[in-house]
């Protein structure tokens, strides 16, 4: 039998009565499938369904074969060795002399386990990785890697994977796209990193409860789609044509009526034909007006049909606008200035650096490097160890979690928190440029999705008051779907002050118009885009690329 998944009328709803599918049919074969979809559409709920961890209040899910699923958020006891972690912690006990029969019973005839452990960490690119030390001493980039080299090690016919680069530097990434290239069973993963959906084999596009499929890579699936949707523009226009072409011939033809109307009248006072003759023409006209209109009436309705159908098929994709001219900042103005700066967890900025006017940094570095830890001290939250960050502008940081954010106020009452001195129109109004639109901006912080959170915070500072002149990103594109890592890409290239953005994801970097490369690593120093797609500290014979 081939591996395979199969969901049929799979339905299922959150406690709240949410529904999140209601009769999904799905079915994914052998080979790399990237499931996409706007934030909150069901793509993680649907890994979960299929992995067991959920289980659907109707209809079924079947699987041929054993199952490994990674998901989003990784989290391992930090006291586990790594060897307990991979699960081979029961070999080393029996050549450790432990004969206990449940150490023979989970070896079973795998006895070549360990070598099999020691090349797949290596493949990973972490062969360095003792397997005595704990995971809590290993990086989080690390600890993911671990996992599914501890998936791998299964031998799993079906393999889950839920934003699996989130957090991974561009190392580690990488790695898990040459084991993505490399997989040889049924693989659906859920992710925004373009790189990684372009090694796929299929994409599955989960929108409004159902899947539509796309044969290729996501560059093959933005062409599909593309087509699709200037077909559907076209759709539009022709129906939205139509629609006032009934309606024109409504018009007419009650205008051609009431002119019967009036002549049958006018013959009837004028008693030019018998009574009897005259109220048959006049019923005769009454029933036939009557037809004629609800002729007209019917086509208009199956116009305005026509064109909800094809207006349905045209897909949302909103622009954020940022046009707040107090942002901007005069070229060659100082931002900020590093003077000798050493941070809490070992990493400096050796002599000075500055950043003058609306310059555009990326901030790039392995994960541990301390580039949080960077940002967070030039925006206050920590103190340096040595030397000063001075900030000559306003700024605002976006942390990774998010957590700018009350999470009992409204959407509105936690931009006021950031402009006290604006009202509530203006707010609303500003509100409205980051699609926060009528009732949208009275929904509670707590109840936003992923992609609403972002898009909430992104406005909360950027409304802020004073505006801000130097804004700060860390990994702001993790957890954001396609769509909404385009609306983050136009808010910024609208945004006039100077930008510093800590991130892995190289594509999205690229599309903002970044004009310096910093590189942190122990210490910060210059560095290029060419040296950032082949990491500086990578060894030449370490540098993988997807598919090799």
């Amino acid at each position: 039998m081939h591996t395979s998944i199969t969901c049929t009328s799979l339905s299922f709803a959150w406690p709240d009565g949410t529904p999140v599918f209601d009769g999904l049919d799905a079915s994914f074969g052998p080979g790399r499938t990237g499931l996409v979809g706007v934030n909150g559409s069901g793509k993680s709920t649907l890994l979960k369904l299929i992995a067991g961890d959920l289980t659907p209040a109707d209809g079924a899910v079947r699987v041929a074969g054993e199952v490994g699923y990674l998901p989003q958020n990784v989290t391992l006891d930090t006291a586990l060795r790594v060897d307990e972690a991979l699960g081979i912690a029961d070999l080393h006990a029996i050549e450790a002399g432990d004969v206990a029969e449940e150490h023979f019973e989970t070896v079973g005839d795998d006895w070549d386990v360990e070598e099999r452990t020691l090349a797949i960490l290596g493949e990973l690119g972490l062969g360095h990785v003792e397997l005595d030390r704990t995971i809590g001493e290993v990086s989080g980039g690390e600890s993911v890697l671990l996992r599914l080299a501890a998936l791998l090690l299964r031998r799993p016919d079906v393999l889950l994977l839920d934003e699996p680069t989130n957090n991974l530097d561009l190392y580690a990434r990488r790695r898990l796209y040459a084991a993505v290239a490399a997989w040889p069973g049924v693989m659906v993963v859920v992710s925004h990193d373009r790189e990684l959906l372009e090694l796929v084999d299929q994409i599955a596009d989960l929108r409004s409860g159902e899947i539509t499929w796309y044969g290729g890579n996501f560059s093959a699936y933005e062409e599909a789609l593309e087509i699709e949707q200037e077909a559907a523009e076209r759709m539009v226009r022709v129906a939205e044509a139509d629609l006032k072409k009934q309606k024109r011939e409504l018009v007419e033809a009650h205008t051609k009526l009431a002119k019967r109307v009036r002549y049958g009248n006018k013959m009837y006072d004028n008693k030019r034909e018998p009574r009897a003759v005259m109220k048959l023409r006049k019923r005769a006209a009454q029933v036939s007006a009557g037809k004629h209109r609800i002729m007209h009436e019917e086509k208009l309705a199956e116009a305005r049909e026509r064109l909800d159908e094809a207006v349905e098929a045209v897909r949302e994709d909103d622009e954020i606008r940022v046009d707040l001219p107090h942002t901007a900042v005069p070229q060659g103005r100082a931002v900020l200035t590093l003077r000798d700066l050493e941070l809490a967890y070992g990493a400096r900025v050796e002599g000075g650096l500055d950043l003058h006017g609306p310059e555009r940094i990326a901030l790039v570095g392995r994960n541990g490097a301390g580039k949080t830890t960077l940002l967070r001290t030039i925006a206050g939250e920590l103190q340096p160890v040595a030397g000063e960050a001075t900030a000559h502008v306003p700024l605002r940081f976006l942390p990774q979690r998010l957590d700018v954010l009350d999470g009992e106020l409204t959407v509105a009452e936690n931009v006021a928190r950031f402009a006290p001195g604006a009202t509530n129109n203006r707010i609303r109004a500003r509100l409205a440029r980051f699609l926060f639109r009528g009732a949208r901006a009275d929904q509670r912080a707590a109840t936003l999705s992923g992609g609403e959170r972002f898009r909430a915070t992104l406005a909360a500072l950027m409304l802020a008051e004073p505006a801000p002149q130097l804004l700060m990103l860390d990994e702001p594109t993790n957890n954001l779907d396609m769509a909404s890592v385009r609306q983050l890409t136009t808010a910024l290239e609208s945004y006039e002050g100077a930008l510093i953005v800590a991130s892995h994801d190289l594509p999205f970097l690229e599309s903002i118009g970044i004009t310096r490369w910093l590189l942190l690593e122990g210490a910060l120093r210059e560095t290029t885009p060419e040296a950032v797609g082949y990491p500086a500290w990578l060894p030449v014979r370490e540098r993988v690329h997807p598919g090799s």
